[in-house]
């Protein structure tokens, strides 16, 4: 950097949901920006309510060594929406001026956004306010769309897979039918790879409708072909009735069915918490740099992604309000019928 060139200033917050591998995103984005362009690196703290509150701190190099192979995030995260209006009082919310000021205030040059899609979704509202804004995906669901992958998604398949081994071998030993519930929302990816690498024999997502008749069907054929158990593996988003979780439903239909014992496991936050994956570490640091190399070439109001294994960037106002949803006849599912595997759809 030359003396005539202006240091350029930035902000990186985490928002919304954790999940293995943000730290190693901060650490990407704030020792590139610093080592490489000479920037100087705010941290605010609690998601857009550290923007909101002008609540920061200045994040040194010294700072972000030794938090690559950490969980969570140094910098705290929150749900916060500045855009959102509740319902009970209709007036327009003032966190989006109070955003702009701390940003005019502190004479930020860009703020990098971390978190999934209503972090993204978000971000492009700060961008459309005239702010220089960049995204950075997250979310162990994997549903941000615009990208191939996003980071905290092969760690918590990770820890999912590990729970499924887990509950093969007492299915096998009390010859139960076992049902783990992951997370995902509305997107199947984390039950569907989880699935497939713990070696389940029905799994239940979102985007396939399935028929509890045509599970149970599956499960006796399993016992007639002396098959003493079977492993469910469940998305959270699937239909079900809103009272109590998806497995808890599925086990109590299941046992009625088919008067076979039935329990069910519900993954919950155990899925995002812990030491991200070097998969993870790797591709949240490759994020983070590339998002400190597009502030310095001035490629604003965009998500960095991977496509087809190459980084890239995505219009903000493309990426907010998308979901990235698992295809019917996504390959993988599709080696899955090959093999038996059932998704609750087939013709009883």
């Amino acid at each position: 950097m030359s003396k005539s060139e202006k240091q350029k200033r930035i902000g990186i917050l985490t928002a919304g949901g954790d999940c293995p591998g943000l730290n190693a995103a901060i650490r990407g984005v704030g020792k590139t920006a610093i080592v490489e362009y000479g920037m100087e690196v705010l941290g605010f703290n609690a998601g857009y309510l550290g923007l909101i509150n002008k609540d920061y701190i200045v994040l040194k190099e010294s700072q972000l060594s030794g938090i690559l192979t950490v969980g969570g995030t140094i910098l705290g995260t929150s749900r916060e929406k500045p855009y959102k209006i509740v319902k009970s009082d209709s007036t327009e919310s003032d966190k989006p001026e109070k955003i702009k000021q701390t940003y005019k205030e502190l004479g930020l040059d860009c703020v990098v956004c971390i978190g999934g899609n209503g972090t993204m979704k978000t971000a492009n509202m700060l961008a459309q306010e005239g702010m220089n804004v960049i995204g950075i995906p997250k979310t162990i669901d994997n549903d941000v769309w615009g990208t191939d992958v996003t980071f905290g998604f092969e760690s918590a398949v990770q820890i999912a897979t590990d729970a499924i081994d887990r509950l093969h071998t007492t299915a096998n030993s009390h010859q139960r039918v076992m049902i783990i519930e992951v997370m995902g929302h509305n997107a199947g990816w984390l039950a569907l790879y989880a699935g497939m690498a713990g070696g389940g024999d029905i799994i239940l997502i979102p985007e396939v409708p399935y028929n509890i008749r045509s599970v149970c069907k599956k499960i006796e054929k399993r016992y007639e072909d002396k098959k003493p158990y079977s492993i469910v593996v469940v998305a959270e988003g699937i239909e079900h009735p809103k009272k109590g979780s998806a497995a808890s439903y599925l086990a109590e239909a299941i046992t009625t069915y088919t008067e076979i014992e039935t329990r069910e496991t519900v993954l919950g936050y155990i899925q995002r918490g812990g030491s991200p994956t070097p998969m993870d570490r790797i591709l949240a640091t490759r994020y983070g740099a590339f998002a400190a190399q597009c502030i310095a070439d001035g490629c604003f109001g965009t998500m960095v992604a991977l496509k087809k294994g190459e980084l890239t960037t995505v219009p903000l106002d493309e990426v907010g309000g998308n979901l990235r949803l698992v295809e019917p006849d996504n390959p993988l599912i599709i080696k899955a019928r090959k093999m038996g595997v059932s998704f609750g759809d087939e013709f009883l």
